[in-house]
């Protein structure tokens, strides 16, 4: 199958009608909490970081708080999240880099959050889109692999990956976007076993093998996937 701008088109096309409205997974009501939750939430599920949030924001709500914790008490607060040594130390400088450098405010500024230790690209990228509603695409695991399949960017880096979804996305559906790519990664072209036979993209994912045999079965998945557990659910929970 050749992608071309059409195809593209009707990616995009079918990936915004299947998870349209959709949202982060993780549960926040500030840029400092959302900041946190993604630095933890590396190889670590967001359900796993909403329990250990949960915990950590009845006992702080800034980057001051933090500091005066130090750093014993922030990893047996987070203890039950992956790398918690490392995550726990990046947090706390951080946290010190904030209340020194930004006056206790998350910059909203993607360069000056990379500055920011334990802050990378997909990082910055999370908290400019959605603490801050600047176009961006973050590309996680899940981004990476659905735009390979599909070929709406193919690269062997993130960052190749992340200017390919650039290019062939329009600029202000670039926030929306990632969240629909996350979503279809979680609950349907998963890494092991994509489930094709109920994709609705099936029809136009060079990836899939039986796309030109089962198009019709393929595109009655979108009510399946309309019907899965969303992320809206989840920013229902959220204050704005």
């Amino acid at each position: 199958m050749r992608i071309t701008k059409k195809i593209r088109a009707e990616q995009l096309a079918i990936l915004e009608e299947t998870y349209r409205g959709a949202k982060p997974e993780l549960i926040f009501h500030n840029a400092f909490e959302l900041l946190i939750a993604v630095i933890l939430s590396a190889q670590c599920t967001d359900k796993r970081v909403n329990v250990t949030t949960k915990r950590l924001f009845a006992k702080v709500h800034g980057p001051e708080d933090i500091v005066a914790m130090g750093l014993p008490a922030l990893e047996n607060e987070i203890r039950d999240c992956g790398l918690f040594r490392n995550k726990a130390k990046n947090i706390l400088a951080a946290c010190q880099m904030l209340c020194t450098q930004y006056g206790g405010e998350v910059p909203a500024d993607f360069e000056e959050l990379q500055k920011l230790p334990g802050v990378g690209r997909k990082t910055a990228n999370v908290v400019m889109s959605v603490a801050f509603h600047q176009p961006a695409i973050a590309v996680d695991t899940h981004v990476f692999r659905i735009a390979n399949r599909l070929q709406l960017a193919t690269g062997t880096t993130p960052l190749a990956v992340e200017q390919g979804l650039m290019k062939n996305i329009p600029r202000e559906k670039w926030s929306d976007a990632h969240h629909w790519l996350i979503w279809h990664g979680r609950k349907i072209c998963k890494a092991r076993k994509p489930a094709c036979d109920i994709c609705p993209l099936a029809p136009v994912c060079p990836s899939c093998e039986a796309a030109a045999d089962t198009p019709a079965k393929a595109l009655r998945s979108a009510k399946a996937a309309k019907d899965a557990p969303a992320a809206k659910d989840a920013s229902e929970k959220e204050r704005k």
